[in-house]
């Protein structure tokens, strides 16, 4: 099946393994930064000023309706304009800031939706329109190089009641594509170590999709239809027809990667179905391309007669708020999934932000502009999906290590951003059945669908091999400390509150323990994540990058599990004949009422752990309500339930 590929090298390191991509080229900067002087004034830059809205509570209510039967605007999504006229800033809002912005030299454009105003300028017009002065620095951690401002910026007093965040004023942050290796096995086991299946066949599925090729590891689409039960749904012709998938993303990739990809596979797809928005100038074809290739392979392998509109911007908060923007106020995606983030915490106080509390939740701009443009999202109808991460209940682990040496972070338990907002969905990771040896140690099964947490190999490799470090590879999940719980996880059995003692600590050379941000306890947040699919890489997949060499196989992270949610929801689509709208409080209903079973959409998962959240036959913060049976869930959504 893949002889036509070429294979990649499995040289790789232990660091790129729990990674996916090189430390430095992704982690922030939780310490203080060396302030290099101020940044050339001439230097252009883009700016989005998000506005406020307008009625957001009759707004959240409206989205609810949306998608509760027997609501009165059940599946009565608005169009863009729609939004705009109810939601959005006024015309004479928008005009005032716009000519505000003319008084200071800045053009601008405006976004259908209402929600958003680009601009570009210089630093030093921006500077003097947000009385601040931005300075260059270079990150203590990694020399990674970006600007800020040197003070907190301030929204102009004459256009204050109508701008709400400005996005683009650092570059301080870049996020992460969650995406994990399993390829390092191959150097840290002897040569004889083997992966062989257990049972490939999830609870109501069937194995029969020609394009599986029932290998862990070597996984295809075509395994995720027999997994979750997907193949109902293509024998009666449902292959996303009429649906339309976005990917919002931070890298440029190569289109030809995805269609290799479905070629060697013998997938039948959609031909010439790719469509590339490039925000913002566009994103680079760098070491997250492979990230965009797995993203579009995924989400068009599981609906392959879907149109995909790919959106990618620069790998800043205001790219990444500007991709998702256009993506939604374009409002051609049905849905629409992400597999790029960063911790939730680091908008927080290490970040120049004063932090959550169990009543100020009003204080995070990037999270909020997020929020706005979810919310719009959510009303027009279309589903997001968000990789919930790969660091297990640790998500800072992968940008900042964990450990109590000098020159060392704690780790404390966080959830990722935007995965943790409300009106997205969370995707989770577990491990499908399958048997594993390395070295000269014994066989060892995992036998039932679990929680994705690798310290099930860290224990294999400590006792049998040697020593290594694993921690915390694993799918993430958690309670946010930012969000509060909403209204569709109330009555849910296993949610919880955020945990006590928890703490971001840098053990400083010089000046010892530094507390940088101590967590609320107790806090009734949000849960995460909501669904889960298969996400380990020792049970991952192949995928095609030709930056990253051709075939690789062992692939896996909850970047996987997005952009399959994303394409489960074309099929759905296609087969309901209308949009499905925000999952969330429809998914959490379904498992409130009907729980799990032979007739039931989830598959609970109640083995594993992501090293500190446990599987459990309910809810569980490592793997949400469960894994799906996407032929059920099919039934009950066609039927209004």
């Amino acid at each position: 099946m893949f002889a036509t590929l070429h294979r990649k090298s499995l040289s790789l390191s232990l660091g790129l393994l729990l990674t996916g991509a090189s430390a430095g080229a992704w982690a922030a900067s939780a310490l203080p930064a060396v302030d290099a002087g101020a940044a050339p004034a001439d230097q252009t830059v883009h700016v989005t000023l998000v506005l406020k809205l307008h009625h957001q509570a009759a707004l959240e209510d409206y989205v609810r309706q949306t998608v509760t039967p027997g609501s009165a605007h059940y599946q009565q999504f608005l169009t863009t304009q729609q939004f705009a006229q109810q939601y959005g800033a006024t015309d004479a809002e928008i005009a005032r800031v716009q000519s505000y912005l003319k008084s200071q030299g800045l053009s601008s454009e405006v976004l259908p939706s209402h929600l958003a105003i680009r601009t570009s300028g210089t630093l030093s017009q921006f500077g003097k329109l947000f009385q601040t002065s931005v300075h260059n620095y270079v990150s203590r951690e990694n020399g990674h190089r970006f600007h800020k401002p040197a003070t907190s910026p301030q929204i102009p007093s004459a256009i204050a009641d109508v701008v709400d965040v400005a996005a683009g004023l650092s570059s301080e942050k870049v996020y992460r594509p969650h995406h994990v290796s399993s390829r390092a096995f191959a150097s840290l086991a002897a040569a004889n170590a083997k992966l062989v299946a257990a049972n490939n066949k999830s609870a109501g599925g069937t194995n029969s999709n020609p394009t599986a090729s029932g290998v862990p590891g070597e996984y295809t689409v075509g395994d995720v239809a027999n997994f979750y039960n997907i193949n109902p749904l293509y024998h009666r012709g449902v292959v996303g027809k009429g649906s339309t998938v976005g990917i919002v993303t931070l890298s440029d990739f190569y289109p030809s990667d995805a269609t290799a990809y479905w070629s060697d596979i013998g997938l039948a797809t959609k031909p010439n179905r790719i469509t590339q928005v490039h925000v913002d100038g566009g994103a680079a074809i760098d070491g997250g391309s492979g990230e965009t290739s797995i993203d579009v392979e995924q989400s068009g392998g599981v609906a392959p007669y879907a149109n995909i509109v790919v959106y990618d911007a620069p790998n800043t908060t205001d790219g990444y708020v500007d991709a998702f923007a256009q993506a939604v106020s374009d409002n051609i995606a049905d849905s629409i999934s992400t597999s790029w983030g960063l911790p939730e915490i680091f908008n927080f106080a290490a970040l120049n932000v004063t932090g959550a509390s169990n009543t100020d939740t009003t204080d995070v701009g990037d999270l909020r502009a997020f929020h706005k443009i979810f919310l719009e999202a959510a009303v027009q109808g279309q589903s997001l999906f968000a990789a919930s991460g790969d660091s297990g209940a640790y998500d800072t682990v992968r940008d900042l290590g964990a450990g109590t040496g000098v020159g060392e972070y704690t780790a404390p338990l966080s959830v990722d951003s935007p995965a943790s907002d409300p009106y997205i969905t969370a995707a989770g990771g577990t491990t499908t059945p399958y048997s594993y040896q390395f070295g000269t140690g014994p066989t060892q099964s995992v036998t039932q669908e679990s929680v994705w947490g690798w310290d099930y190999l860290q224990n294999y490799f400590n006792q049998y091999v040697r020593p290594i470090n694993l921690f915390a590879s694993g799918g993430g999940g958690g309670v946010s400390v930012y969000w509060h719980k909403p209204f569709y996880q109330q009555f849910t059995w296993g949610i919880r509150r955020s945990e006590p003692n928890q703490s971001l600590v840098y053990n400083d050379p010089s000046a010892g323990p530094t507390t940088l941000l101590q967590l609320p306890s107790h806090f009734a947040g949000r849960n995460v994540p909501d669904i889960s699919l298969n996400a380990d890489p020792e049970t991952g997949y192949i995928f095609v990058s030709t930056v990253d060499g051709g075939l690789a196989s062992g692939e896996g992270g909850t970047s996987f599990v997005a952009p399959q949610l994303n394409g489960i929801t074309a099929l759905l689509r296609q087969s309901t004949g209308h949009r499905i709208g925000l999952w969330n409080p429809q998914v959490y209903a379904l498992q409130n009422i009907f729980g799990y079973g032979f007739f039931s959409p989830f598959n609970s998962v109640r083995a594993g752990d992501n090293w500190f959240y446990d599987g459990a036959p309910r809810y569980n913060q490592g793997a949400g309500i469960g894994t799906l049976n996407v032929a059920n869930l099919d039934v009950f959504l066609r039927s209004g339930f």
